[in-house]
């Protein structure tokens, strides 16, 4: 948690003031709409391959790469030059692709293989760190509304603070962890068996294309709440935490009804 918990931070600092930074720079709403979506594009693109990836480079160094990608992204987001804004999501789009699958495949190594722990203890750890995911994520939206406006140093500085957390990050794991590696599978193979599983199961389809419409509805949100709301004054720092705590109040809720004392289960 110590070398996940900064990474987590540096992410949602990002998310306040990445639209109003491009607004800053002047540049169009169909111009911000493209970086949006080379960001999005570049998640998927990567994410097909982040686990092989991540695999056979060694977790470790999967999370060095990260802290070290994802703090080039955050210092490009001081050029006001298109193309190199450009880069900088195709950049974020690697970073998050890893994030989300180095430390967690590092963790369950570790615990599995090297430290023979029960394998129901891992539920409780990602259990914690989903509990201090959202109170970071709360907090994220404060900090940098207290960089940005508060302090006055503009949509830029959310960017900036987020480095030394991704270089904690990664020095962390340079020197606290231990190396380890998955097993090698032809790249084919992985994505053969996944689309074979996707289309000879209805259930496994349908929960796809429910997942995916319900990503579509979040990624324009993602894209619309800021110039929605800025014209009206509204400290997006502020929003964003607001966002961020009724994420976690759902959470929280689901986790009430599907306990043993109201047992909803999903059907």
């Amino acid at each position: 948690l110590r070398g996940y918990l900064p990474a987590l931070a540096a992410d949602w600092l990002q998310g306040p003031y990445l639209y109003k930074l491009y607004q800053h720079y002047r540049f169009l709403e169909g111009q911000i709409a493209i970086l949006y979506v080379c960001g999005f594009a570049s998640s998927v693109v990567f994410g097909l391959v982040s686990s092989s990836l991540v695999d056979r480079l060694g977790r470790k160094k999967s999370c060095v790469l990260f802290s070290l990608t994802y703090s080039i992204c955050c210092l490009v987001k001081l050029s006001r030059d298109y193309l190199v804004l450009v880069v900088g999501r195709i950049l974020g789009g690697l970073s998050t692709a890893l994030l989300f699958s180095a430390f967690e495949a590092w963790y369950v190594h570790e615990h599995v293989e090297r430290y023979d722990f029960p394998t129901e203890w891992i539920a409780v750890t990602f259990s914690r760190a989903a509990f201090w995911n959202n109170v970071i994520a709360v907090g994220a939206g404060g900090v940098a509304d207290f960089f940005a406006e508060w302090l006055g140093l503009g949509p830029v500085a959310p960017f900036m603070v987020s480095i030394p957390l991704l270089v904690l990050s990664g020095v962390f794991a340079v020197k606290n962890w231990d190396e380890n590696y998955g097993k090698k599978r032809a790249f084919s193979k992985t994505c053969g068996d996944g689309l074979k599983c996707l289309l000879s199961d209805r259930r496994v389809l349908l929960l796809g294309a429910i997942q995916a419409l319900f990503e579509s509805v979040i990624y324009i949100f993602i894209f619309l709440w800021t110039p929605v709301l800025d014209p009206h004054g509204a400290p997006l720092g502020v929003v964003f935490s607001g966002f961020m705590a009724a994420s976690a109040l759902g959470s929280s809720l689901y986790r009430l009804a599907v306990s043993a004392r109201y047992r909803l289960q999903p059907v």
